[in-house]
This record gives C-alpha cells, structure tokens and sequence, in this order.
C-alpha cells in the first residue's frame, strides 16, 4: 500500500530577522516554538504517514526533535533551499506515492486544507496551497516602461505544495541537469511542462520574514479563524 510524505523544511538562515530570534522556525508562537504549529496541524490532519524533517544543524535538530511527528527522518540541508528538498527526497522510503513540501516558516496551515490537498494530488498529480494577488501587479522595463499584467490571472504561491512522489522528483532531477535556480517546488514541476493544481487559501498563511511579522503573527494566532 502506498504512503504520503511530508517534508518539513526548517534550515533557513531567517537572515532578514535581523538577529532579533536565533532562530525563526523556533521563535516563540504562542507560547511554543513556530516549527510546532505546522507539525501538530500535519498531526491532526491524519494524512501523512511519513515525515522528513530538513534542519540546519546539530543543535537545531534536537530541539526540533522534541516537537517533531513521528515517524521521522531528519536530513541536514544544503546550501539552497532545492538542495534542501532533493536531499529529503532521496531520503524518502520507496513505497511513499504523494509527497507534502511544506516551509515550516508558515505555522497558519489547516488540517481541512491537507486533506483537501491530499485529495486533489491523487487526482491531479500536483497542486498547490495558493491566494489571489489583489494587489495591482507591473512589470518595470528596461527603458522604464510599466507593463500591466492581468490580476485576475495572477496567484501567489504558498506551502505545502504537495505532488506524486516521481513527478517531484523527475523535476528536481531536470532542474539539477539545466541547473535552474529554483524559487519553489512549483517551478521545477514546470520545466517537465505538467500542469498544476491550485487550492485557493482563503485564510492567511505568511510566511515569518522580518522581526514585524512576529506581532502580526500573534495577532493571527489570537484571532485564528475557527
């Protein structure tokens, strides 16, 4: 019987927070580490049976450990973030079908939304946690032109993004060979030219950047929609 996957990725540097936490994934989120959020929620949601957790170094990996779902594997990142997941994908046993890729900088996540997602890759193969831009989006050209691009077109990608398990990594595989820098696990899915699926997230899912963020961060968390 074929299992599901998820990846955890914690080894971001969180340089943008300016040294005001040591570490981002382990910031303090109501009371407990932000890592903790996303895995009880993957917990919760029943779907995985699996779990890579991609840390940064020894000593961030056992007070990730405390909190981590089991079963688990925890793999040492690379350099940049694809290092990181094709590592944790050549550490997935043999018999997972579906794979979750989940940046654990983004603790608002639901168990309704893993489902749902868990769902729509079984039929579609690949799909992705995502809003619409409600921004006015343009391109700035050269010459100093703006260009319009169409915002009813336009999606802002967010984790988990969650695919068969060949299809990620035949992916990650034509992006090594090309070697293409890739800015999520979305992209490398286009370069084999595959659709993918898009859940629209109506809920906010920010991922922690900068020390202002942790404010509105406990803002969420004490208004969390039910």
């Amino acid at each position: 019987m074929s299992r599901t996957a998820a990846i955890l990725l914690a080894a971001g540097s969180g340089a943008r927070m300016q040294g005001r936490v040591a570490d981002k994934v382990l910031a303090p989120l109501g009371g407990r580490p932000l890592f903790s959020h996303s895995a009880a929620t993957f917990l919760e949601s029943g779907v995985v049976d699996y779990y890579v957790v991609v840390y940064r170094d020894q000593r961030q990996m056992l007070e990730l450990s405390a909190f981590a779902p089991t079963p688990a594997t925890f793999v040492k990142g690379g350099r940049e973030r694809q290092d990181s997941v094709a590592q944790a994908l050549a550490a997935l046993p043999p018999d997972i079908a579906h794979v979750f890729i989940h940046d654990c900088a983004r603790p608002f996540i639901r168990p309704d939304q893993l489902v749902t997602l868990h769902k729509i890759v079984r039929r579609e193969h690949a799909v992705v946690l995502a809003h619409r831009v409600t921004d006015t989006i343009k391109l700035h050209h050269k010459s100093g032109r703006l260009g319009p691009l169409k915002r009813d077109r336009l999606w802002a990608m967010e984790t988990p993004q969650v695919f068969r398990r060949d299809l990620i990594v035949s992916a990650y595989e034509r992006a090594r060979d090309r070697d293409v820098r890739l800015t999520d696990d979305a992209a490398a899915v286009e370069l084999l030219k595959h659709p993918v699926a898009l859940l629209e997230n109506p809920y906010p899912n920010p991922k922690l950047t900068t020390p202002a963020d942790l404010l509105w961060f406990e803002y969420l968390l004490a208004h969390a929609a039910t």
